[in-house]
Protein backbone atom coordinates (compact mmCIF):
# COMPACT_ATOMS: atom_id res chain seq x y z
CA UNK A 1 0.00 0.00 0.00
CA UNK A 2 1.85 3.01 -0.88
CA UNK A 3 2.54 5.42 1.60
CA UNK A 4 0.55 8.77 1.99
CA UNK A 5 3.20 10.97 4.46
CA UNK A 6 6.04 12.14 2.36
CA UNK A 7 8.09 15.39 2.44
CA UNK A 8 10.69 16.80 -0.31
CA UNK A 9 13.05 16.19 2.31
CA UNK A 10 12.80 12.39 2.35
CA UNK A 11 12.40 12.19 -1.98
CA UNK A 12 15.68 14.42 -1.93
CA UNK A 13 17.57 11.71 0.44
CA UNK A 14 16.50 8.67 -1.17
CA UNK A 15 17.24 9.86 -4.59
CA UNK A 16 20.54 11.04 -3.52
CA UNK A 17 21.39 7.65 -1.52
CA UNK A 18 20.52 6.09 -5.22
CA UNK A 19 22.99 8.31 -7.23
CA UNK A 20 25.37 8.06 -4.35
CA UNK A 21 25.81 4.50 -4.67
CA UNK A 22 24.83 3.82 -8.37
CA UNK A 23 25.27 6.71 -10.36
CA UNK A 24 22.95 8.95 -11.74
CA UNK A 25 21.81 6.67 -14.37
CA UNK A 26 20.18 4.76 -11.76
CA UNK A 27 18.18 7.11 -10.73
CA UNK A 28 14.26 6.97 -12.36
CA UNK A 29 11.33 7.56 -10.98
CA UNK A 30 9.86 4.34 -10.26
CA UNK A 31 12.74 3.33 -8.50
CA UNK A 32 12.97 5.96 -6.55
CA UNK A 33 9.20 5.70 -5.95
CA UNK A 34 9.50 1.87 -5.22
CA UNK A 35 12.40 2.28 -2.26
CA UNK A 36 9.99 5.06 -0.22
CA UNK A 37 6.90 2.64 -0.79
CA UNK A 38 4.97 5.37 -3.07
CA UNK A 39 2.92 6.15 -6.03
CA UNK A 40 5.56 7.86 -8.82
CA UNK A 41 2.85 10.79 -8.69
CA UNK A 42 3.73 11.74 -5.24
CA UNK A 43 7.12 12.15 -6.40
CA UNK A 44 6.22 14.17 -9.11
CA UNK A 45 4.70 16.04 -6.89
CA UNK A 46 7.29 16.85 -4.42
CA UNK A 47 10.03 17.32 -7.05
CA UNK A 48 8.76 17.71 -10.45
CA UNK A 49 10.32 15.89 -13.34
CA UNK A 50 13.43 13.64 -13.40
CA UNK A 51 15.63 17.04 -14.28
CA UNK A 52 14.31 18.75 -11.56
CA UNK A 53 15.01 16.32 -9.16
CA UNK A 54 18.88 16.43 -10.59
CA UNK A 55 18.60 20.10 -10.40
CA UNK A 56 17.51 20.00 -6.89
CA UNK A 57 19.86 17.02 -5.92
CA UNK A 58 22.87 19.42 -7.13
CA UNK A 59 22.00 22.66 -5.19
CA UNK A 60 21.28 20.63 -2.18
CA UNK A 61 25.05 18.87 -2.55
CA UNK A 62 26.42 22.54 -2.98
CA UNK A 63 24.74 23.01 0.44
CA UNK A 64 26.11 20.55 2.09
CA UNK A 65 29.51 21.24 0.92
CA UNK A 66 28.91 24.46 2.68
CA UNK A 67 29.06 22.76 5.82
CA UNK A 68 32.18 22.40 6.51
CA UNK A 69 33.15 23.57 9.64
CA UNK A 70 37.43 24.30 11.08
CA UNK A 71 38.26 22.51 14.29
CA UNK A 72 41.47 23.05 16.13
CA UNK A 73 43.42 25.22 17.99
CA UNK A 74 45.14 27.24 15.92
CA UNK A 75 45.24 28.11 11.98
CA UNK A 76 47.13 25.81 10.81
CA UNK A 77 45.33 22.67 12.56
CA UNK A 78 42.26 24.14 11.55
CA UNK A 79 43.33 24.30 7.74
CA UNK A 80 44.01 20.98 7.71
CA UNK A 81 40.48 19.83 9.48
CA UNK A 82 39.01 21.81 6.73
CA UNK A 83 41.05 19.88 4.16
CA UNK A 84 40.27 16.70 5.63
CA UNK A 85 36.36 17.73 5.66
CA UNK A 86 36.49 18.83 2.15
CA UNK A 87 38.60 15.45 1.27
CA UNK A 88 35.86 13.57 2.94
CA UNK A 89 33.21 15.15 1.22
CA UNK A 90 34.09 14.84 -2.08
CA UNK A 91 35.40 10.97 -1.59
CA UNK A 92 31.52 10.09 -0.28
CA UNK A 93 29.43 11.55 -3.26
CA UNK A 94 31.46 11.29 -6.45
CA UNK A 95 28.55 11.06 -8.68
CA UNK A 96 26.83 13.94 -7.22
CA UNK A 97 29.84 15.91 -7.34
CA UNK A 98 30.04 15.08 -10.96
CA UNK A 99 26.86 16.37 -11.30
CA UNK A 100 27.52 19.76 -9.72
CA UNK A 101 30.42 20.05 -12.23
CA UNK A 102 28.33 19.12 -15.47
CA UNK A 103 26.29 21.90 -14.68
CA UNK A 104 28.67 24.45 -13.66
CA UNK A 105 28.79 24.79 -10.51
CA UNK A 106 32.28 23.50 -8.98
CA UNK A 107 33.44 27.23 -7.96
CA UNK A 108 30.32 28.14 -6.11
CA UNK A 109 30.31 24.58 -4.30
CA UNK A 110 33.97 25.09 -3.22
CA UNK A 111 33.44 28.86 -2.37
CA UNK A 112 32.62 28.37 1.29
CA UNK A 113 35.48 25.82 1.95
CA UNK A 114 37.52 28.50 0.23
CA UNK A 115 36.11 31.41 2.48
CA UNK A 116 36.68 29.02 5.43
CA UNK A 117 40.66 28.60 4.34
CA UNK A 118 41.15 32.21 4.09
CA UNK A 119 39.31 32.99 7.63
CA UNK A 120 42.10 31.03 8.92
CA UNK A 121 44.87 32.21 6.42
CA UNK A 122 44.18 35.91 7.61
CA UNK A 123 43.97 34.21 11.12
CA UNK A 124 47.75 33.11 10.65
CA UNK A 125 48.61 36.53 8.97
CA UNK A 126 48.68 36.08 5.94
CA UNK A 127 47.38 38.42 3.43
CA UNK A 128 46.45 39.54 -0.63
CA UNK A 129 48.25 37.43 -2.90
CA UNK A 130 50.26 34.76 -0.48
CA UNK A 131 46.86 34.39 1.35
CA UNK A 132 44.96 33.92 -1.79
CA UNK A 133 47.98 31.24 -2.73
CA UNK A 134 47.61 29.66 0.19
CA UNK A 135 43.88 29.02 -0.04
CA UNK A 136 44.61 27.69 -3.61
CA UNK A 137 47.33 25.45 -2.90
CA UNK A 138 45.22 23.66 -0.21
CA UNK A 139 42.27 23.07 -2.19
CA UNK A 140 44.73 22.17 -4.96
CA UNK A 141 46.34 19.54 -2.97
CA UNK A 142 42.66 17.98 -2.07
CA UNK A 143 41.08 17.55 -5.38
CA UNK A 144 44.51 16.49 -6.52
CA UNK A 145 44.68 13.75 -3.60
CA UNK A 146 41.27 12.89 -4.31
CA UNK A 147 41.78 12.20 -8.46
CA UNK A 148 45.37 10.06 -7.42
CA UNK A 149 43.12 8.10 -4.71
CA UNK A 150 40.10 7.11 -7.10
CA UNK A 151 42.65 6.69 -10.25
CA UNK A 152 44.35 4.20 -8.21
CA UNK A 153 40.88 2.39 -6.93
CA UNK A 154 39.61 2.32 -10.33
CA UNK A 155 43.11 0.76 -12.36
CA UNK A 156 43.73 -2.63 -13.18
CA UNK A 157 45.49 -5.24 -11.26
CA UNK A 158 49.34 -3.85 -11.50
CA UNK A 159 52.11 -6.66 -12.96
CA UNK A 160 54.78 -6.46 -11.53
CA UNK A 161 52.98 -4.80 -7.97
CA UNK A 162 54.98 -2.51 -6.11
CA UNK A 163 55.82 -4.96 -3.79
CA UNK A 164 57.70 -6.60 -6.53
CA UNK A 165 59.11 -3.91 -7.78
CA UNK A 166 60.96 -2.67 -4.33
CA UNK A 167 62.12 -6.62 -3.99
CA UNK A 168 65.62 -5.48 -4.96
CA UNK A 169 67.14 -3.56 -2.69
CA UNK A 170 69.49 -1.77 -4.86
CA UNK A 171 65.91 -0.01 -5.86
CA UNK A 172 65.73 1.14 -2.45
CA UNK A 173 69.35 2.67 -2.54
CA UNK A 174 70.17 -0.29 0.54
CA UNK A 175 67.31 1.31 2.79
CA UNK A 176 65.10 -2.02 3.64
CA UNK A 177 62.18 -0.55 5.72
CA UNK A 178 61.74 2.03 3.14
CA UNK A 179 61.74 -0.80 0.58
CA UNK A 180 59.04 -2.26 2.56
CA UNK A 181 57.24 0.15 3.75
CA UNK A 182 56.86 1.23 -0.37
CA UNK A 183 55.72 -2.35 -0.88
CA UNK A 184 53.08 -2.46 1.63
CA UNK A 185 49.43 -0.33 0.87
CA UNK A 186 49.32 2.89 1.07
CA UNK A 187 47.19 4.87 3.85
CA UNK A 188 45.50 7.12 2.32
CA UNK A 189 44.46 9.13 5.49
CA UNK A 190 47.88 9.06 6.82
CA UNK A 191 49.11 10.18 3.68
CA UNK A 192 46.70 12.80 3.38
CA UNK A 193 47.00 14.20 6.77
CA UNK A 194 50.60 14.26 6.71
CA UNK A 195 51.03 15.82 3.26
CA UNK A 196 48.45 18.70 3.99
CA UNK A 197 50.00 19.30 7.13
CA UNK A 198 53.71 19.82 6.17
CA UNK A 199 52.10 22.13 2.74
CA UNK A 200 49.91 24.44 5.03
CA UNK A 201 53.23 24.25 7.22
CA UNK A 202 55.37 25.52 4.58
CA UNK A 203 52.36 28.48 3.71
CA UNK A 204 52.27 29.53 7.04
CA UNK A 205 55.49 30.02 8.46
CA UNK A 206 57.72 30.95 5.53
Amino acid sequence: MPRTALTREEVLEAAGALVRQHGPGALTMRKLAAELGTAVTSIYWHVGNRESLLDALVERTVQEMGAIRPVGRTPAQRVVSVARGLRRELRERPHLIAMVHERGLTERMFLPAQQALVHEMHAAGLRGTRAAEAVRAVQFQVVGFVLVERNRERSPVQSPGEGELWEDATTAEHDPALARALAGPADPERLFTASVRALVSALVDT
